[in-house]
């Protein structure tokens, strides 16, 4: 079982120090669209949330419905506060990650993970790959709330 940790060990840092993640988040980055616009923005992460509205205060009612996805389908993997229990805590998500990255990592999962260097960074840490949980956006939408509800926004 030593062995078996050891070799992981070796092979996860190998792989963080080859910086094969940072070349294929920059390759993703200086690609365009038609139109001349970044395929990819590492601020959205991939996906077809762009531009989501956030209004100052918490929408209790989102929120609630939130509260009822995590119960169902994340509190599984993830605690509320910084603690990492399989995927890392919530405390403070919304502050380090715009919405619109947050909406489309819940959504989009397979390939935020396949061209995302924030989200390959979290996976070196937890080291599992998180499900599809095939959220709907208007769940997506519920969960950001949610977050915000734990993370203080009143």
């Amino acid at each position: 079982m030593k062995k078996i940790i050891l070799i992981m060990s070796i092979a996860v840092g190998i792989y963080a120090c080859s910086g094969n993640a940072a070349k294929q988040g920059e390759t993703a980055q200086q690609s365009t669209t038609e139109s001349g616009n970044p395929s990819y923005d590492p601020e959205r992460g991939t996906g077809k949330f762009t531009k989501v509205e956030i209004p100052a205060t918490l929408d209790k009612t989102l929120a609630d419905a939130g509260n009822k996805v995590y119960d169902v389908k994340c509190s599984s993997c993830h605690k509320l506060t910084t603690e990492k229990l399989v995927g890392p805590g919530w405390s403070g998500v919304t502050s380090r990650h715009k919405p619109e990255w947050i909406m489309n990592f819940v959504t989009n999962t397979d390939e935020m993970l396949q061209k995302d260097s924030k989200a390959q960074a979290m996976l070196e840490i937890c080291l599992v790959r998180m499900p599809n949980q095939n959220l709907t956006d208007e769940d997506a939408r519920n969960v950001y709330e949610f977050m915000r509800k734990n993370d203080g926004v009143k």
